[in-house]
């Protein structure tokens, strides 16, 4: 049976401001997906629906586990504040399920109910600021180059568009909204009027009226919309209204206006619009002449493609594909038991790197490497011609071997190499350490890790369920001993797809473990420290 998918947008977070068919979705699933304070905002509308709250920065984690479950049968809601797509979930879910080969008439059926977005939400709190051409502008680079970002700020500003700033400040961006400033200023009047609105329609609403250039003396942080006026826009009465240009054909003040209604539309009462006869006549030259110019492109290419495959002796494609610049990022080692990287090894992460990359060693005895190309392939095809172990970064299953006393110490190191062969890079709920130790001593902290297994008198010792973070963290639970070396590579694997299948995004393994009481047999006891532990400000 196919399942549906709902994206609904949810608006400002008031019920009120909710629609009904947004109500009705809720409703309808079977499972909510979202961002935590999302699910907070809406916690009134849920009956008996299985929930799936993640944290910021999770969101390809719930597409993906939306999709998921929606392909099992499942009807989901992906909820987001204001409209599921402006910024929301909406575009994210139909990439990834055309990442799956999705197809509308033949996959899971997919709904996306709009919802009020915070331009318009915010707008009727401060007045009437919209009524004219408008924009919305992401100032978070995460996700989008900030050169990208500055030319869009720099042709809004030009062009005299009312800009509503999303995302405009956190605790780590705090530059953006001071170059948005910036660059409005060199094309605005710095009284430009410029409405702040924190939390629309919710508890903790703020709204503030300033201007372009006393706008940073505010409090200004990711719940802000920040709505900058054009050079029409004015405050009246603690009211920020943009005019839509009824003042140029009626007296807004008199009950009988100059021109009748007839009369309203005609080429002199409009002398600033665009002179349709003539925008007729340019608009032909210009489409014959690039029809002509087409034509000798074509002729040129199609010459060009000749000799080319005259040469070549093979077909060629007239389709040229730029290449795309992106962040590469990957993790590398120069094994799983060594721990020792050779000169040659380190000129060529140096080579690989260059200038615009950065290199960052890892407790996991790692280098992540984070390089700028459009060709990571070559990337790839350097560090595996240099011997590096490569790894995937991100919630991915890694292996945090110990050097096996610089492999004096070798009887475990098989199995760990078929692990690693087997598992090696596996997509995670979330992150996934194994620690191997070689020896009783399990000197490099394998019971510390989510799963640890320790070779012990020629056989394996289980741990499981390790929180390696926090003042409560705590050792794994030991769950087996003496576990035969023929048998611990497939323990340990059916173990890891269990919580592959069974894990919820974003779910550490001891909060799995917790949260089912077995896995693969082996039942789950409560060994956290009986302390009163404050929760981490992190939100860990």
């Amino acid at each position: 049976m196919k399942g549906k998918l709902l994206v609904i947008g949810f608006g400002p977070g008031s019920f009120e401001h909710i629609t009904q068919r947004a109500r009705e979705a809720i409703q309808e699933s079977d499972m909510i997906i979202g961002y935590k304070t999302y699910v907070e905002l809406i916690q009134g509308l849920l009956t008996n629906q299985q929930i799936i709250s993640t944290g910021m920065t999770e969101e390809v984690s719930r597409a993906q586990e939306a999709v998921k479950q929606a392909e099992a049968g499942k009807t989901v809601a992906v909820i987001s504040s204001g409209d599921a797509g402006v910024y929301g979930m909406a575009g994210l879910v139909y990439e990834v399920l055309i990442e799956k080969g999705w197809k509308k008439e033949t996959g899971v059926e997919l709904e996306v109910i709009p919802g009020i977005s915070a331009i318009n939400s915010c707008a009727s709190l401060l007045g009437a600021p919209v009524m004219h051409d408008a924009c919305t502008i992401s100032l978070s680079d995460h996700l989008t180059p900030w050169e990208l970002i500055e030319k869009r700020i720099e042709a809004a500003a030009q062009a005299d568009f009312v800009v509503a700033f999303y995302n405009p400040k956190s605790g780590r961006r705090t530059r953006q909204i001071v170059e948005a400033q910036r660059i409005l200023l060199k094309y605005r009047s710095p009284d430009t009027p410029v409405g702040l609105v924190k939390s629309a329609y919710r508890d903790r609403e703020e709204v503030v009226m300033t201007n372009l250039k006393d706008m940073l003396n505010h409090e200004i942080g990711m719940l802000t919309t920040v709505v900058v006026g054009n050079s029409s826009t004015f405050f009246y009465d603690d009211l920020m209204i943009t005019p839509r240009g009824y003042q140029r054909k009626y007296t807004l003040n008199q009950t009988e206006q100059p021109l009748r209604p007839h009369q309203r539309l005609r080429k002199e009462a409009e002398p600033w619009a665009l002179d349709q006869e003539e925008a007729v006549k340019q608009s032909a030259s210009a489409i014959e002449a690039v029809q002509n110019t087409r034509e000798e492109t074509a002729a040129s290419r199609a010459l060009a493609e000749e000799a080319l495959q005259a040469i070549l002796g093979e077909s060629t494609s007239a389709v040229v594909h730029q290449p795309i610049e992106s962040i590469f990022e990957v993790a590398v080692s120069p094994g799983l038991a060594n721990k020792k990287f050779t000169p040659v090894q380190m000129t060529t992460l140096a080579e690989v790197v260059g200038e615009k990359g950065t290199m960052e060693y890892t407790p996991d005895h790692q280098i992540k490497l984070q390089i700028p190309t459009a060709h990571p392939d070559m990337i790839i095809e350097k560090l595996q011609a240099a011997s590096f172990l490569l790894s995937p970064v991100g919630d991915v299953f890694t292996i945090k071997a110990c050097d096996f006393c610089d492999g004096e110490k070798s009887d475990a190191i098989p199995h760990t190499e078929e692990l690693q062969k087997r598992l090696g890079g596996m997509d995670m709920p979330k992150e996934l350490k194994l620690g191997i130790n070689g020896c009783g001593m399990a000197c490099y902290g394998a019971v510390q890790e989510d799963i640890g297994i320790v070779y012990r008198k020629g056989a394996f010792d289980l741990f499981l369920g390790a929180k390696t973070v926090g003042r409560n963290a705590h050792s794994g639970q030991i769950v087996a001993e003496g576990i035969a070396p023929d048998d611990i590579v497939e323990i340990v694997e059916n173990i890891i797809h269990e919580y592959k299948e069974k894990g919820h995004p974003n779910e550490r393994f001891h909060k799995f473990f917790k949260r089912v009481k077995n896995v693969y047999g082996f039942d789950y006891q409560d060994i956290t420290p009986k302390i009163k532990v404050e929760p981490a400000p992190c939100g860990d």
